[in-house]
């Protein structure tokens, strides 16, 4: 077990801290001050998590998937019980809002119920015909590595699907953001799960990462993060043919055309754009209107952005916290003096707010240069650059324009715009008039720099199952 300030490693079914002893300091955003600690991981505890994985496997997978799916659904229930916690630890680490954290382990519960629903269906032998079927089957030990912004999603997308497949998971998770990782693992433990088919580390990210995916004992590597550590990783992961799912950058596009209703639009759009201060890789970014409509949607997106209440995450008046770290500050003052430099008009924001914590304004760029790091580097902040457009060709040339494609958006009432659209846009989901997170029944996955594989939805559970073909010269019985 971890208390709130000092959160440690979960190996061979025991908390404990690091082999070396060390550990690093917990900062919150909102303050710029220390308030915990988190353990580092040694080689030693890696190690330990490998053998441990390694020793359960089988016990695991030969386990009835109704039996691994009950568990997965008591600890649904057991962490639906420490949401308010949870979500207060969450926000303080990370900045989001109390009501944005909430949300978030409101979508994990979900997530943990949906695989722990799915997990006998999904196991079962299924014909081909008569002389043929498919036996999916556990593929093997999971490393699943998951970033700070959205840890307590991402990690059970990957650790409930793995675990209703069969298989066990090590889950390296953010040291900026533990707690998430710790509340998941504890309900799973609390809900019965045996010794090595959970383990939990957090330290060095690159160290952890070279020494799991150096293991012939990983078979699947489960990441979300940047396209940079991705490519790093798949990289390392081909030394043992590991099977990659890789969840990476975003460079979303609206694109908003004459016929839509532009206060929905704005109002939508600021919404998902703004909340946790914009550091979602499914967040909008880049955002082309038609240009009839052009200077009244700017107008009144900079309006909307100049009413959005900055303040402490726990404050129910608060509309957007802090950004989670000094390292995004520099980001958002780097891309704003480049874009600024290129010629571009600061609408709105632009600035660091003079406070204590790291707060940045929301941000509107309109005119902005094609060359501007802005608009060819993933934000991942509470920036939005607008642009016009005269023509679908060239809505659909700009926001073909990146080499990201993980989500798009578009605002139109016309069936035909939206047909062409959804088939013109490159990007692994399309949003119509909508802009929501990612439901736990729905496949999600990038194309082009932005990863490949699925997480979530039959796809994502499938991820971590081999589908044995069995043919026979007999009819073959199913069970």
């Amino acid at each position: 077990m971890s208390d709130s300030t000092n959160y440690k490693l979960f190996i061979n079914g025991s908390w404990r801290s690091g082999g070396n002893g060390a550990d690093l300091a917990l900062i919150n955003p909102a303050t710029a001050q220390q308030f915990g600690r988190v353990a580092v991981a040694s080689a030693s505890d890696l190690d330990d998590a490998l053998t441990s994985a390694q020793a359960s496997l089988q016990r695991w997978s030969n386990t009835p998937a109704r039996e691994r799916g009950a568990l997965l659904v008591r600890a649904a229930q057991i962490l639906r019980g420490k949401v308010e916690i949870a979500a207060a630890a969450l926000s303080k680490e990370q900045g989001k809002t109390l009501s944005d954290a909430k949300g978030e382990y409101t979508r994990a519960i979900e997530s943990l119920e949906w695989n722990g629903l799915q997990a006998k269906k999904l196991s079962a032998p299924f014909p081909i015909d008569q002389k043929r079927m498919i036996v999916p089957e556990a593929i093997g030990v999971v490393a699943a590595f998951t970033p700070w912004n959205y840890p307590a999603v991402l990690s059970v997308r990957k650790v409930a699907a793995a675990i209703a497949a069969g298989c066990p998971v090590i889950l390296k998770a953010a040291e900026e953001t533990p707690s998430a990782g710790v509340y998941i693992v504890e309900a799973l433990e609390q809900a019965g799960i045996p010794s090595g088919v959970v383990g939990l580390v957090f330290g060095n990210p690159s160290m952890i990462s070279e020494h799991l995916l150096g293991s012939p004992v990983v078979r699947v590597l489960s990441f979300t993060g940047s396209t940079q550590i991705g490519k790093q990783l798949a990289t390392i992961a081909a030394n043992n043919l590991q099977r990659c799912v890789l969840e990476l950058g975003g460079h979303s596009p609206v694109v908003v055309f004459e016929d839509t209703d532009v206060s929905k639009a704005v109002s939508a759009i600021s919404e998902y754009k703004f909340k946790f201060a914009g550091q979602s890789c499914n967040a909008p970014s880049r955002i082309l209107v038609a240009r009839s409509i052009y200077r009244d949607f700017l107008a009144r997106l900079v309006q909307t952005a100049k009413r959005i209440r900055i303040g402490l995450p726990d404050d129910p008046e608060t509309d957007m916290g802090p950004m989670a770290n000094a390292r995004r500050i520099e980001a958002m003052e780097r891309l704003t003096k480049d874009a600024v430099a290129r010629g571009a008009r600061v609408e709105t924001g632009g600035t660091r707010l003079d406070r204590p914590g790291f707060y940045w304004t929301p941000t509107i760029l309109s005119n902005v240069h094609p060359e501007s790091q802005v608009l060819h580097e993933e934000p991942f902040g509470p920036i939005l650059t607008v642009a016009p457009f005269d023509t679908i060709e060239e809505a659909i040339e700009g926001a073909n324009d990146t080499e990201y494609g993980l989500a798009s958006y578009v605002f139109t009432d016309s069936p035909d715009i939206q047909q062409r659209m959804v088939r013109s846009l490159s990007a692994g989901a399309i949003s119509v008039n909508y802009l929501k997170g990612v439901s736990a029944d729905a496949p999600v996955g990038g194309i082009k720099q932005s990863g490949y594989g699925y997480e979530g939805g039959v796809e994502g559970l499938r991820a971590f199952q081999h589908l044995k073909l069995v043919n026979s010269a007999n009819v073959l019985p199913l069970e």
